[in-house]
């Protein structure tokens, strides 16, 4: 817990202006203003913006305040700075982040780190509860954070049981707007959905900046863009009463599709022969068998993926962009739209003769001709009705962060019997440029599906750009498989219900690179169900 001592009494007996471990600190002399606190409380209890000294309130997207040069001795904000920057830092990374963090700092003992702490958790903590008209407990929840280049923290809501109030103390050096690492406030729909960002606050020295955490408090790091600035703060959470959480919305699922009768002449034309040779077939089929996941390289035939290429760069070619922000950011094809080159090329994903071949390649039923065990088709055809009511393939996953009591949707009893319905795929064209991702999230169907992905137009591509796709264990950091853009590759791994994944932020090397003449790529990806 924080200490309770007051600052006068710090170091008694040393010269509090000479030695900086006597260095003592006093917030905004605005904080005890009388005119500004009442001011702040009555444009809090009606949600309107206020503004006069260092303090500034706005109502929208949703509650925030800003307390420019929070603390009045700024050598003092200078030595923290400082001390922090001498602490351990751990680097960072998942689905939704990538920066480095200290550990809790509710038990460091150094002079400005204690001080600061004890600042925020007795006084601000008291003025913030008597503004908010909240009463917020004494927890100590506080940490420091460091963004440097391409660092970031995508799309969430900060919403955990106790937490209500989030704040952030930036320690930055001059910064501007092309640096990045801004807070991106969003606006929400009738859902409760993030859909755009509608304010973008720059991080300012010594400045607090603290909202409200609710249903509809989404927010983000951009990305970092500088390389010669380090994004340092610290943040945390007051905790009180949460605020009411309506229902979490579920999406609807994307249709799922039966095979397009074809014959296999459409394999011959498209397919590399070598995939088509049954011994090879069998020997895949082994592998894949043994791994779940397999590479299949030079999969299009020279020709046609020459043709692909060509299409795909054609400005007829209509995208639109996929959100909401706090699942996904990219941007996919319009099928009615797609150039005649790029429609076969999805026919062929579709096709009664391309379900027959992965079935071939994988040991998979499906396809009536398949070879399949009756223990599989049992296990796979109740995860196949389980998936009725799931959700879209492109981003598979589980994410409690933000709702930590939420509970996926409940698995059927193996006990039920159910009737098998035929195998079904779904998919889409995708195309991955700077800044785009998918996240893991709690609103998803697990299941047993097999995924698909061909990669085009990534020649040169880093992994160090971002864009690969991750497959995690469920509640774990444990990475079980990733798969990085390989031209004209098709990747194949077959996931359990407990199996996730989702597409790291493409970032700003990807756009950087003098030796990356490209600035997207693109993936047939789909998803197919026995």
């Amino acid at each position: 817990m924080s200490t309770k001592r007051r600052s006068s009494d710090t170091r008694k007996g040393k010269s509090v202006k000479k030695s900086k471990d006597g260095e003592v600190a006093d917030l905004s002399s605005d904080l005890e203003d009388e005119v500004i606190r009442n001011g702040m409380k009555e444009s809090w209890r009606k949600k309107t913006s206020f503004s006069h000294g260092s303090l500034q309130l706005d109502c929208e997207p949703f509650p925030h305040g800003v307390v420019r040069n929070f603390v009045q001795n700024q050598s003092f904000v200078e030595n923290l700075r400082d001390e922090l920057l001498q602490l351990n830092f751990h680097s960072k990374s998942n689905d939704l982040y990538k920066f480095q963090q200290s550990d809790d700092l509710k038990k460091r003992k150094e002079h400005h780190i204690s001080h600061i702490r004890s600042l925020l958790f007795n006084q601000f903590r008291s003025w913030l509860s008597e503004v908010l008209g909240v009463e917020l407990e004494t927890t100590v929840d506080i940490s420091c954070a460091k963004y440097e280049h391409t660092d970031v923290l995508l799309c969430h809501d900060d919403e955990l049981e106790g937490r209500r109030v989030a704040f952030i103390l930036y320690l930055v050096p001059p910064w501007d707007l092309s640096d990045g690492g801004t807070l991106d406030l969003y606006n929400t729909d009738e859902h409760y959905e993030p859909v755009s960002i509608v304010k973008s606050l720059l991080p300012c020295w010594n400045t607090l900046l603290f909202f409200e955490v609710s249903p509809v408090s989404f927010h983000q790091v951009s990305e970092v863009l500088t390389d010669e600035k380090c994004r340092l703060s610290l943040s945390g959470w007051f905790h009180g009463p949460s605020l009411p959480r309506p229902q979490r919305y579920t999406e609807p699922s994307a249709p799922r599709h039966t095979h397009t009768l074809t014959d296999e002449s459409v394999l011959f034309e498209w397919v590399n022969e070598t995939y088509m040779d049954p011994l090879y077939q069998a020997q895949v089929q082994q592998e894949f068998e043994d791994t779940s996941e397999i590479r299949l390289p030079n999969f299009l035939q020279e020709e046609k993926y020459k043709q692909v290429i060509e299409a795909l760069r054609l400005a007829e070619i209509q995208w639109e962009r996929r959100g909401p922000p706090n699942k996904r950011c990219y941007t996919r094809a319009q099928l009615q739209n797609l150039p005649s080159c790029l429609k076969e090329c999805w026919d062929l994903f579709s096709s009664e003769a391309f379900f027959l071949l992965l079935s071939n390649l994988t040991g998979l039923s499906l396809h009536a001709l398949a070879a399949g065990d009756d223990e599989s088709d049992s296990e796979g055809q109740e995860e196949q009705n389980e998936g009725q009511e799931g959700q879209s393939s492109t981003d598979d996953g589980e994410d409690k962060r933000n709702n930590p009591d939420g509970q996926g949707l409940s698995s059927t009893s193996s006990t039920e019997k159910k009737t098998k319905g035929p195998p079904v795929c779904v998919g889409e064209l995708r195309r991955w440029s700077h800044g785009d991702y998918t996240l893991l999230h709690d609103s998803v169907k697990r299941e047993f599906a097999l995924d698909l992905l061909l990669h085009l137009g990534c020649t040169g591509w880093k992994a160090e750009f971002g864009g690969f796709t991750s497959y995690i264990a469920h509640d774990e950091d444990e990475e079980l498989l990733t798969v990085y853009p390989e031209e004209n590759s098709l990747a194949l791994v077959y996931r359990d219900k407990e199996t996730l994944k989702f597409v790291k932020h493409v970032n700003d090397n990807s756009v950087q690179e003098s030796q990356q003449p490209l600035t997207h790529f693109y993936d047939f990806s789909f998803t197919y169900y026995e």
